[in-house]
């Protein structure tokens, strides 16, 4: 399929959301073909894995076996075996006589893994201002360049992206290696949740929210820095609060 897009709602929409859109979940599954055991059933929890943290699998649907076997080109066995996996992170669920779904978004994990992530990123940036590091503050502003430009155009997978790095770059900065690995985990237990909020009103107030997190670390002032990234992640709290009324089938009640 040759690549292209259009700008809907303000944002770059690609042709596979397209299709979604139109009532074909799993085209963002790619055919993977032959192969050992093990390694199809890798690709197949990747692939689903993806899917279902893009939304392309939204929560609370019913997945069809058959449908992924035939949109891949695999027998059973490695999507049941790639469900399990998914089923062990928390992202399905198997409902007795009735299937797998894709689980549906729970507020209350949510809360938790947003608190791990304010106690530990709120100290980085507190830490960040006292170093002042002109290579940190340099890259950081690069970022910010890129993120500006992103926002600008719609690229919501860019601007994401874009988002990560900022957030890397200031944990790089402080050396905590272990701290690093712990937010990674609850970022990415939010991935799904974070592309609800997608719109791009809050692309614009995400990047005023870093912006302001920059000014701080630029003048070396911890609790300014402290209190932007606590503001920061409050703010996806509120935001995610809409979405569920917004969207009640979406979230685990």
């Amino acid at each position: 399929m040759l690549a292209c897009s259009l700008e809907i709602k303000g944002f770059v929409t690609s042709s596979a959301e397209l299709e979604n859109a139109a009532g074909n979940p799993y085209v963002a599954l790619q055919k993977i073909g032959g192969g050992e055991r093990g390694s199809l059933t890798d690709a197949v929890e990747a692939a689903l894995r993806e899917a279902i943290v893009t939304l392309a699998l939204e929560p609370g649907m019913m997945i069809d076996k058959m449908a992924v076997c035939e949109r891949m080109g695999v027998s059973r066995f490695p999507v049941s075996s790639a469900l399990a996996r998914l089923a062990h992170a928390g992202l399905v669920e198997v409902l007795p006589q009735r299937g797998t779904r894709v689980k549906p978004i729970a507020l209350d994990d949510i809360r938790q893994h947003l608190f791990i992530r304010s106690a530990l990123e709120v100290e980085t940036v507190r830490g960040v201002a006292l170093l002042r590091d002109r290579a940190t503050l340099d890259a950081l502003a690069g970022n910010l360049d890129e993120q500006r430009s992103a926002a600008g155009s719609g690229e919501r997978l860019a601007f994401h992206a874009l988002d990560l790095a900022f957030h890397e770059i200031l944990l790089d900065a402080v050396k905590l290696p272990r701290v690093k690995e712990i937010v990674a985990v609850s970022r990415n237990a939010l991935d799904r949740a974070r592309q609800l909020l997608a719109s791009p009103e809050r692309v614009v107030h995400t990047l005023e929210e870093h912006e302001s997190i920059f000014k701080a670390l630029c003048a070396g002032d911890g609790d300014a820095a402290a209190k932007a990234m606590h503001d920061h992640l409050d703010q996806v709290v509120a935001e995610l609060h809409r979405s569920a009324k917004e969207r009640p089938d979406l979230f685990a009640p």
